[in-house]
């Protein structure tokens, strides 16, 4: 850098290239040290006439009296300031760059090795190609992991604005995340159910995206039926005295496999015959093997499945970011479950003389009703201003299951949310022929479809995702959290009936108060599973009698909620923080609050825990986890 009269030029920086954060900073840096190399020589010679005579001063400060010199020095003082300033604040630029790095390093490598679960909302865009649960494998993942957990814990995010610091600690929570699931609640060797996720899960995901398949699809569904006998035999490695409960729900969960998926092979006309004939029989085979050998062990398992308190609490602070103690969120949940049955015998009697809701009689006049009544939902949100709906937004329908579905369908979720390359799809449900005797939800939306709507749909985790698919910021389309998603999807049912879409429906009424029971219920299912109050048979009974629901449900909540802990009470309790966010910021904005901006931002960042929301939107206090 040289000086001019009046002009500054840094010979270090090549004015050609495009303006950017560090080159500012930059040039700030180089301007600053040459002010402060300045102002150190004016000390020096101040110091240097402290020694000499008046008379010798005097002569000096005569020939030294310029103007121009005299405001500089002055200037010279406040070099240091701006140097210490723009050195911190590249330092915050730095570290902000390091955790961009991170965020993308973490996601790539979370896309890669992220088991498959039960779960719909966590579903994520994966590379293709055969998996592996090794022992060898596990162990690169954990070594990964400390590597990822020691670079984030480098960052100093105290001073970034919050929206960053939030960022930061959505990491930091992804991590406990996969901690939870290698070390904290390893399922990979305490729960069979566990590799019949990693086995059949893939494959009824790769059905829920709509045919036909083309040839690098197809043989991604080969693969994973292939990848079949290799992940067995590694997972009868891994595990390690599981719980008999879990074993058992495993072994029954096997039964009739092969013939499942001799159905499912017959159905899959676009995929080539031979090839997948011979892989569907050896993946039967191994599948009946591990089934076996489950039998063999179950008498010697043992019948504990929970986890105990220390490790709740580390998902509950680490990874939900819950500031709630187990006995608080109880409290919680016996509150809420008194309010949902309260509502629900008040709806009741007002309406003991209105006729009964009719099921649909077919289901084309199913997916009909479905798909006119999702459009009025749609025009519902604008006129009301309730929430704003994109017209980039497909719509939810629902969708006939294929013959090639139907055998694997109680391995996964039947609910398509697409996924953040195929936002000009539709999302769906996949149903089959409409029963009263189908199961809890299903009889529910057979009768009036908008209560399933407007949770797995519009306004819920269907539209909630393709909005944060579309955030700015890659970690808030990549992050996922429950208590968050199922909290908006939860939320999103209330919200709707207290802002009258149901007045039309009085018994639709009553199906939204008893999802309420549902939910409430369910967070004193999870807390008691996973302190051991709780059996896993004891949880589904509880829930069959008091809900009610049919048993073949209630023991499939039970059974995820045992092996998942932590996952039952997102629904409650992140619809209790959103209630809570809103009440505040209402008293915070008074007449100035909006209800459209604010649910806006809420579904908007709908990846991020609500207690890191509340603390970016209202910029008060930190949050309280």
């Amino acid at each position: 850098m040289r000086f001019q009269p009046g002009i500054i030029r840094c010979a270090q920086i090549d004015e050609r290239k495009p303006a950017t954060v560090g080159r500012f900073l930059a040039k700030l840096h180089f301007l600053a040290k040459e002010l402060l190399l300045r102002w150190g020589r004016c000390r020096r010679n101040r110091e240097r006439r402290a020694h000499l005579s008046r008379e010798d001063l005097s002569r000096r400060q005569s020939r030294q009296c310029d103007p121009v010199a005299i405001a500089l020095t002055h200037r010279m003082k406040s070099a240091a300031i701006v140097l210490a300033f723009f050195a911190a604040a590249q330092a915050a630029f730095s570290q902000g760059e390091a955790l961009d790095k991170l965020v993308n390093d973490f996601w790539t490598w979370r896309a890669k090795y992220a088991p498959f679960t039960g779960d719909d909302v966590n579903r994520m865009e994966r590379p293709g190609g055969m998996r592996d649960w090794s022992q060898a494998s596990i162990q690169t993942r954990r070594k990964d992991l400390a590597g990822f957990e020691a670079r984030w814990k480098k960052i100093d995010a105290t001073h970034w604005p919050i929206p960053r610091q939030v960022d930061y600690r959505l990491i930091g929570s992804a991590l406990s995340r996969v901690r939870w699931e290698l070390d904290i609640n390893p399922r990979w060797k305490r729960d069979p159910n566990f590799y019949i996720e990693q086995t059949l899960t893939p494959i009824a995901e790769a059905f829920l995206v709509p045919g036909p398949y083309d040839e690098t699809r197809s043989r991604e569904i080969l693969t994973r039926i292939e990848n079949i006998p290799s992940i067995l035999q590694q997972g009868a490695a891994n595990l390690n005295k599981p719980p008999a409960p879990f074993a058992t729900v495993a072994i029954q969960a096997l039964d009739g496999v092969r013939d499942r998926l001799r159905k499912m092979s017959k159905a899959l006309t676009m995929l080539k015959e031979a090839d997948l004939n011979g892989a569907v029989e050896r993946a039967a085979d191994a599948l009946e093997k591990y089934q076996g050998a489950l039998k063999e062990k179950l008498p010697s398992l043992p019948q504990q499945t929970s986890l105990g308190r220390d490790a709740y609490l580390f998902f509950l602070k680490n990874v939900a970011l819950y500031p709630n103690s187990p006995e608080e969120l109880l409290a919680m949940g016996r509150q809420e479950w008194n309010r949902a049955v309260a509502f629900e015998a008040n709806e009741k009697n007002r309406n003991k003389d209105v006729p009964p809701l009719k099921f649909a009689d077919n289901i084309d006049n199913w997916i009909k009703d479905a798909a006119a009544k999702e459009l009025s939902i749609r025009k519902f949100l604008n006129e009301q201003g309730i929430l704003a709906v994109p017209d980039w937004i497909q719509h939810f329908i629902l969708r006939p299951m294929p013959e090639y579905l139907r055998p694997v369908q109680d391995f996964a979720s039947m609910v398509d949310f697409t996924s953040a390359s195929r936002l000009q799809d539709n999302g769906c449900r996949y149903v089959t022929e409409p029963s009263p005797n189908a199961g809890y939800f299903l009889r529910a939306t057979a009768q009036d479809p908008r209560p399933l709507t407007v949770h797995e749909g519009l306004p819920g985790h269907w539209f909630q995702l393709c909005l944060s698919w579309k955030h700015e910021d890659p970690i808030r389309r990549h992050y996922y959290d429950s208590g968050a998603n199922e909290g908006i999807g939860f939320y999103a049912e209330e919200m709707m009936l207290q802002a009258g879409l149901f007045d039309d429906s009085p018994h639709t009424r009553e199906i939204i108060y008893n999802f309420m029971r549902l939910r409430a219920l369910r967070v004193e299912v999870d807390v008691k599973l996973a302190l051991g109050e709780f059996a896993l048979e004891q949880a589904a009974k509880y829930l069959q009698e008091k809900v009610p629901m049919d048993p073949d449900t209630a023991r499939q909540e039970a059974i995820a909620f045992s092996t998942g802990p932590g996952q039952a009470l997102t629904y409650q309790i992140g619809k209790l923080q959103i209630m809570r966010f809103l009440a505040d910021a209402r008293m915070q904005q008074g007449e100035k609050f909006n209800l459209r901006a604010f649910h806006d931002f809420v579904w908007k960042n709908g990846n991020v825990p609500i207690a890191m929301q509340r603390w970016e939107y209202l910029g008060t206090t930190k949050p309280e986890n």
